[in-house]
């Protein structure tokens, strides 16, 4: 068998975020397969034969005036992609009570150890975000909670979570590959109350939580956040992780318009995690 033949897109984007996290999705639609994330942007491998000469032009994020990014892109004939992968994938620990490894690493000395195979997904914990959200989770009350995990990625925090004594918990991507993807993660790190789906808030209709994970870009929680007060049990927690601080007043405001009250936040390298009360 012919090993294919890829064209590789080497990307340097100022600033990195969020730049390269919408990239990486505008890319994945228009049959990118496999990304590495670097320090200064985003590597991207396509095989030729999915490849045209105008396979950037719907690339919207490219056209932004809020970033600025450049690529050179090459032929390549073969890539060993695990290779790839683990060069830049380094475990990482959050507060010295949870791990998040690779299944090729050794295993910690933490409470909680999460292996993960991200792949294209995104959640392995190195960024920010992720990072604060497990910080949230490791000082929650979870224990016998309903709990959903949206925009989930690699299903990382919903692992936690269920690790953390929850008993029922919905993982939801719009990403098929990040749904494929934590189906894989839940059933390598052994559990067995969640319960992955591929869609968007249309899922929600009818569906309860105690606790609500939303981990993605400010536009999306502030179209969102309605819907996730409507399922929201009275009392029940919003973790809201994905935006800078500066958004934080906004994303505030919104919240209280939906009975949705602030009770902390965690910022990391300008990027805010955020937990909401609904009253």
């Amino acid at each position: 068998m012919t090993n294919p033949i890829y064209l590789g897109y080497y990307f340097k984007i100022s600033p990195t975020q969020p730049a390269s996290e919408i990239l990486i999705a505008e890319l994945g639609y228009a049959g990118f397969e496999s990304f590495v994330e670097t320090e200064d942007g985003v590597n991207a491998y396509i095989q030729k034969e999915d490849w045209n000469e105008n396979i950037l032009v719907d690339i919207h994020v490219l056209n932004s005036d809020e970033f600025k990014i450049e690529y050179t892109f090459e032929e390549i004939e073969q890539i060993n992609w695990n290779e790839e992968w683990e060069k830049n994938f380094n475990p990482i620990v959050v507060d010295e009570r949870c791990s998040v490894r690779a299944p090729f690493h050794d295993k910690p000395n933490t409470e909680y150890d999460i292996i993960i195979e991200p792949k294209m997904s995104f959640g392995t914990g190195h960024h920010e975000t992720t990072h604060m959200m497990i910080q949230h989770l490791l000082k929650a009350d979870l224990e016998g909670k309903k709990v959903l995990d949206m925009g989930c990625g690699t299903g990382v925090l919903a692992i936690l979570a269920e690790m953390r004594g929850a008993t029922s918990l919905d993982a939801i991507d719009i990403d098929n590959w990040c749904y494929l993807n934590t189906i894989e993660n839940v059933e390598r790190n052994n559990c067995n109350h969640i319960q992955a789906y591929e869609g968007d808030v249309a899922l929600l209709e009818g569906r309860r939580y105690d606790i609500i994970i939303a981990n993605i870009n400010r536009n999306i929680l502030l179209n969102d956040i309605q819907y996730y007060a409507q399922s929201l049990n009275t009392g029940g927690l919003l973790f809201l992780s994905g935006f800078y601080s500066e958004d934080l007043d906004l994303i505030t405001e919104e919240c209280k318009t939906r009975n949705l009250f602030f009770v902390n936040n965690l910022e990391r390298n300008n990027w805010i995690a955020a937990s909401y009360e609904l009253k």
